[in-house]
């Protein structure tokens, strides 16, 4: 879709901090971030919500999420995640995208108020955006050694 930020962006002509890549998404850094490490996920198609994803997409879509939920909090030094979808109400951008934000115990996150924060810099954010994407790069390799 020509006007969506996200569109753009898997395409390659809007610049973004860009995580990691499937056939099933494009992931990359949240320029208004809870955390540093706070990943958004977005299928390659544009799509609105959730229920307009094509099934056939959902499974390797959510695979993309997991993995990189798994990956944020070890290349974030992060207990875990906290992994959340808006459909229309609070979807700031109007195409499906998943939030991966690194958490840990105290950090100060409170039910649904996400305090927005800004990398210090363009290098910061782009350093982070490298160590997420070699941690799902790691974890994407599976035993038989082919990427999923």
């Amino acid at each position: 879709m020509a006007d969506c930020v996200f569109c753009g962006i898997v395409a390659g002509s809007i610049p973004a901090f860009l995580v990691a890549s499937s056939p099933a998404g494009v992931a990359f850094l949240d320029i208004r971030p809870v955390f540093k490490g706070h990943v958004l996920v977005v299928p390659r198609a544009h799509v609105v919500e959730l229920q307009d994803l094509d099934p056939d997409l959902l499974s390797s879509y959510f695979r993309f999420v997991q993995l990189l939920s798994a990956a944020v909090p070890t290349a974030m030094g992060a207990q875990g995640t906290f992994v959340a979808m808006n459909n229309i109400v609070s979807q700031s951008v109007p195409h499906l995208h998943t939030h991966v934000v690194p958490r840990t115990k105290g950090d100060g996150l409170r039910g649904f108020f996400w305090p927005r924060r800004k990398y210090d810099s363009d290098d910061e954010a782009a350093a982070v955006a490298e160590t997420i994407g070699k941690e799902y790069l790691r974890l994407s390799v599976t035993d038989s050694g082919r990427r999923e």
